[in-house]
């Protein structure tokens, strides 16, 4: 035919018009049969406390189209050019809007799914593509339309003007969850279940010390937004946020625990957010002082929030040092000091926040660690060793360690009071203390005195300085290691004069 119509042309052109042809038609046959051979291959349940997620695991990318049907509720997902499932694994809709979910054929190369629902519910559907661990997704977020309690309780903090001992609240988020697995490491292992156990020890081990709350960002199994935890930070009223991961690289000889602050980069790049975007404007900074950006100029709000990511970046580097120290007498660290980078939950303008890293868990000799139960619990308990020591010197204004430090009863009062102290005791204590200089914060007191760590000390030129040693500093302050951090306070045992 195409001789036939094209005689006039010479050969050459006609054969390639020929091979044009061809091709084109291969192509377009090509892709009508990859896009109608997209199938869904399972379906998977993720239950959040705000929302269900529900994830279809496709073998290709495909068309689709979500909408909702009334009298009774029902929720429609027309996936275009996909096969009718294979045979689907029973799914747990316990504690979501959803009843039931069912399919069929719609024309001859499209699926229809129905899921039956107890109530309305706003959906959010988009696509994902492949990654390490899954191939191409459809994932669709349920949301009730109705205003419910939140499945995940946020402390209230009490009011300081009524009572000035409120808790310390910390915010401690498992990294990943869900969806995102986060890193694996060797037999499978998972970072998102490995830092939700930890998280879980530590809110029980902060929870024990007195003037101490925490909250979980996540509570189980589910992914929240980067910015999502953050606020959810925001909104208990947090006094520090904690986010805990387990990290991986491609070399399984890395390895080591590391502590993360926010950047100097990062911070101006937020307080440029934060000044950018409408929505902030009515927001509050400052924790618990709510101090409000909405009736303040442009140029008051950009001082407010550089001061006030300023000190929290401070604040955060503080804290993180603290940690370090603790976490390093049960790991090897990655490095003797807190690194910094532009984490997005690691932004908050007003909330000193940490990223810990436990560990390599794509190190075979430290996910075996992250992998046992007894590790993660004495990791939790070297964190909030680390958030006690930094609270009890730093507490914030109008909390119960704040009213202890003025001097009221000591943080330990839940235990027996002690006898009362003989006169002749009295006589002996009532002695005038040494006076401290800018590095020594508290005189000698039975052999011992407290020492604030400067630029240039380590603990041999401490130990030297007070006629101690390195092995008795250590054992008096509960130290694993030799590293020590500037504006760390330590107890020195005193060598008694001849």
């Amino acid at each position: 035919m195409l001789a036939n119509n094209y005689k006039w042309m010479p050969k050459v052109i006609k054969n390639t018009l020929f091979r044009f042809w061809m091709s084109l038609i291969a192509i377009f046959m090509l892709s009508v049969n990859t896009f109608a051979a997209q199938q869904v291959e399972s379906i998977r349940v993720w239950k959040a406390p705000e929302y269900t997620r529900i994830v279809f695991d496709l073998s290709g990318s495909i068309d689709h189209q979500v909408f909702m049907l009334n009298n009774p509720s029902r929720l429609v997902l027309d996936l275009s050019g996909t096969k009718t499932p294979k045979s689907l694994s029973k799914l747990d809709f316990s504690n979501t809007p959803i009843t039931a979910i069912r399919h069929a054929k719609r024309g001859k190369q499209d699926v229809r799914f129905v899921l039956d629902l107890k109530e309305a519910v706003k959906p959010k559907s988009f696509l994902l593509k492949p990654n390490e661990r899954y191939g191409n997704r459809l994932v669709v977020d349920v949301y009730p339309t109705k205003n419910k309690k939140a499945a995940q309780p946020v402390k209230q903090v009490k009011s300081i003007v009524s009572t000035g001992k409120r808790d310390v609240i910390v915010a401690i988020d498992a990294g990943h969850g869900g969806e995102d697995p986060g890193a694996i490491g060797p037999g499978n292992l998972q970072e998102k279940a490995v830092v939700l156990s930890i998280a879980r020890e530590l809110k029980k081990e902060i929870d024990k010390l007195k003037g101490f709350k925490a909250v979980l960002t996540r509570t189980g199994d589910y992914y929240i937004s980067l910015r999502g935890r953050t606020k959810l930070a925001r909104k208990s009223k947090a006094d520090l946020f904690i986010s805990i991961h387990a990290d991986a690289f491609h070399k399984k000889s890395a390895r080591g625990a590391s502590v993360w602050a926010l950047s100097e980069r990062g911070a101006t790049s937020e307080t440029g957010r934060w000044l950018a975007q409408s929505e902030n404007s009515s927001d509050l900074i400052g924790g618990v002082g709510n101090v409000s950006l909405d009736d303040k100029s442009d140029v008051l709000r950009e001082v407010l929030l550089d001061l006030s990511m300023t000190s929290s970046l401070k604040s955060s580097l503080d804290v993180g040092g603290m940690l370090l120290n603790e976490i390093g007498g049960i790991a090897k660290l990655h490095k003797n000091r807190v690194e910094q980078a532009g984490f997005v939950v690691l932004k908050s303008p007003d909330i000193p926040s940490v990223l810990v890293e436990t560990g390599f868990i794509s190190n075979p000799t430290e996910a075996k660690n992250l992998g046992s139960f007894a590790f993660r619990k004495k990791m939790a308990k070297r964190l909030a060793t680390g958030v006690k020591r930094y609270f009890s010197r730093k507490p914030p204004v109008g909390t119960y360690l704040a009213w202890v430090k003025a001097g009221k009863p000591s943080i330990e009062n839940a235990k027996p009071k002690p006898k009362k102290v003989a006169p002749k005791q009295v006589v002996a204590q009532a002695k005038p203390k040494v006076k401290s200089s800018s590095s020594q914060t508290a005189s000698s007191k039975k052999g011992v005195t407290t020492y604030k760590v400067k630029h240039g000390d380590s603990l041999t030129r401490v130990a030297k300085k007070y006629g101690s040693s390195i092995n008795e500093i250590k054992k008096l302050n509960g130290l694993k290691s030799s590293v020590i951090h500037v504006g760390q306070e330590l107890r020195v045992p005193v060598k008694k004069s001849s």
